[in-house]
């Protein structure tokens, strides 16, 4: 497998990121050895918040959202999917498969050694979360879905089947105009070099153009079982489990049903709709702060 790694230069300077990175190994089934990088910040005897991003984006989605939760005394890990980020990044867009993808992730969360851990997963950071909170339930106190789901071969929204074609057929992949695409506000210039520092180039980004296909829509897609047996231990799972998805989304509106219908977490929680695209994080993140940090203490108060 050739890996590429973003030169640390790139991450210089960038506009309200002053997190220290942090690396993990993991390694590849065929032998091959990739850094993982995540942001941990906040006190290390705390239990830990996870935040997961998704597509195109890195962990700098979290950057207003990081400070509030460590402020309220959370400890906070915020990975780099492989292939986004400061993370190492397949250069052979057939390298990205969903089960790598959750296999890398699980390897970085259990070689932390994560425990009493408060999800919050948005767009592909819950498709590969939710794996892990399925094979892992013991490992999770609550989960917050955003603007996310977990696909078994049924269909597609017209949101997603616009993107995944768009994602497919545009030439050049700028995803720092993706970013402001999928966002309410308007993002400031340096804001959008951040969300493009990752990339030199487009060889850096055949992750980021391999992930809508992966997505299970079909019946024929890889993952389709393994997401239909994760869906049997979400059927299961009673603790606090909330939806947060946004008001303006195309891709993922209505998607908190599912959840809300399935998933016996979910009843009785104070469900929300925050105001936001589908990169919420950028619209709400003061909420998103609030929203997790009560989702947190209703976990805790619940084990006592």
């Amino acid at each position: 497998m050739k890996v590429l790694r973003t030169p640390d230069d790139r991450f210089e300077g960038l506009a309200d990121w002053p997190f220290a990175p942090r690396y993990a190994q993991v390694t590849d089934a065929d032998g091959t050895a990739l850094r993982m990088a995540y942001v941990d910040e906040g006190p290390r005897d705390a239990a830990p918040v996870l935040l997961m991003h998704g597509e195109p984006s890195w962990s700098y989605l979290y950057r207003k959202i990081i400070p509030g939760l460590v402020a309220l005394g959370h400890r906070v890990l915020a990975p780099d999917l492989i292939g986004f980020g400061r993370s190492d990044k397949p250069a052979d867009r057939a390298d990205y498969t969903y089960a790598r993808h959750v296999d890398w992730t699980s390897q970085w969360l259990t070689g932390l050694d994560l425990t009493d851990i408060t999800l919050f997963c948005q767009d592909w950071g819950g498709l590969i979360g939710l794996r892990l909170v399925a094979a892992m339930p013991e490992r999770f106190a609550a989960v917050a879905v955003a603007n996310t789901g977990l696909p078994t071969g049924t269909g597609m929204t017209e949101g997603f089947a616009n993107w995944l074609s768009f994602s497919q057929k545009i030439p050049i992949m700028a995803v720092g105009a993706l970013l402001q695409a999928g966002s309410v506000r308007e993002l400031t210039t340096a804001e959008v070099a951040a969300y493009d520092a990752p990339f030199p180039d487009e060889s850096y980004k055949e992750g980021a153009r391999q992930f809508p296909t992966l997505v299970p829509v079909t019946p024929e897609h890889a993952q389709v079982s393994e997401n239909l047996a994760a869906w049997t231990v979400l059927e299961a799972f009673e603790k606090p489990f909330v939806t947060a998805f946004s008001d303006a989304d195309p891709v993922s509106g209505g998607g908190e049903k599912v959840f809300q219908a399935r998933v016996p977490g979910t009843q009785g929680q104070p469900h929300i709709i925050l105001h936001g695209g589908h990169f919420l994080q950028e619209d709400s993140p003061a909420e998103i702060v609030e929203l997790v940090d009560a989702l947190a203490a209703r976990a805790h108060a619940k084990k006592v």
